[in-house]
């Protein structure tokens, strides 16, 4: 049964039968009873343009497609401008790389533990007399060149492996990952994270749809997602959900599609622009604030 309200949901005129059907389903949400219940959307395009803080005056605004989630395929729902110097920026390697490793390192501990001479059991009496009977000088059975002794330069775990990348070199990581992803055209921005089911299905086949990928990073101006797509999340371990707060290069590196909501956007550009043209980013070498 269709409840779609004139008010809400006014079917153009001379449409074929699949376009209305295609009409329908945007403009309605279906009900547990399998009903359908028009929901609101302003008339395409919702957004032309995005004013964006510290402007470039050399470099044009990048563009993106704006889409949304509540829907299989994608519907265009405007043109977003993104900033040069976050979505912009020329590709390093080199920089990528050494995100990647401190990422991995800094929360690294080595557990490995070896005994020394000192430690080993035994080897406290001298082998033999230390001259007059034609072997070489020995001190103690313990030592390394003993089978059975102590290990010369042993592991002395554990340690820590723990070091602070500088503040430039983690703000530089940032903005060359999302221009990678840019770049490679795996980068999605949408409306918000809204689904309208919270079965693992309509993910998959979302994705599937799309071309988006094998995995999929989620990423939103908060920590509370929404309900919906939590739950379908939950069921498959190529797609994460992150708030704007724990986006890190690792996790961009490591999944082939990342998504953006609208919100996430303007609060990445807000954070990393301030940090861009604060007179302490490049007044140390070490990337800390003098003293």
């Amino acid at each position: 049964m269709m409840v779609l309200t004139n008010t809400l949901c006014v079917l153009p005129k001379q449409l074929r039968l699949g376009n209305i059907l295609r009409f329908i389903s945007t403009c309605s949400k279906k009900l547990n009873d399998g009903s359908y219940m028009a929901t609101e959307r302003p008339p395409l395009p919702i957004m032309t343009s995005r004013k964006i803080e510290f402007p470039n005056p050399y470099i044009a605004p990048k563009q993106a497609w704006l889409e949304n989630l509540d829907t299989v395929n994608s519907e265009k729902l405007g043109i977003v401008d993104l900033h040069p110097d976050i979505f912009g920026v020329a590709p390093r390697i080199d920089m990528l790389h050494r995100n990647v490793k401190w990422q991995q390192l800094y929360k690294y501990i080595n557990y490995d533990w070896e005994p020394t001479r000192a430690e080993v059991r035994g080897g406290g009496r001298k082998m033999w007399p230390q001259k007059k009977t034609g072997r070489h000088r020995a001190g103690s059975n313990r030592a390394p060149q003993w089978r059975g002794g102590g290990k010369a330069m042993a592991e002395r775990g554990p340690y820590s492996k723990y070091y602070m990348l500088s503040e430039a070199d983690r703000i530089n990581g940032l903005c060359i990952a999302l221009s990678v992803k840019y770049a490679q055209n795996d980068l999605h921005i949408v409306d918000s994270l809204e689904i309208p089911t919270d079965e693992s299905e309509y993910l998959e086949e979302l994705i599937d749809t799309r071309y988006w990928g094998f995995s999929a990073l989620f990423v939103d101006d908060t920590d509370i997602m929404p309900e919906n797509i939590a739950l379908a999340a939950s069921d498959i371990g190529q797609f994460n959900l992150m708030p704007v707060y724990g986006l890190n290069v690792y996790s961009i590196l490591k999944h082939n599609t990342l998504v953006l909501t609208l919100a996430a956007v303007d609060k990445i550009e807000k954070k990393l622009l301030e940090r861009l043209h604060s007179p302490f980013l490049h007044s140390s070498k070490k990337g800390k604030r003098p003293s």
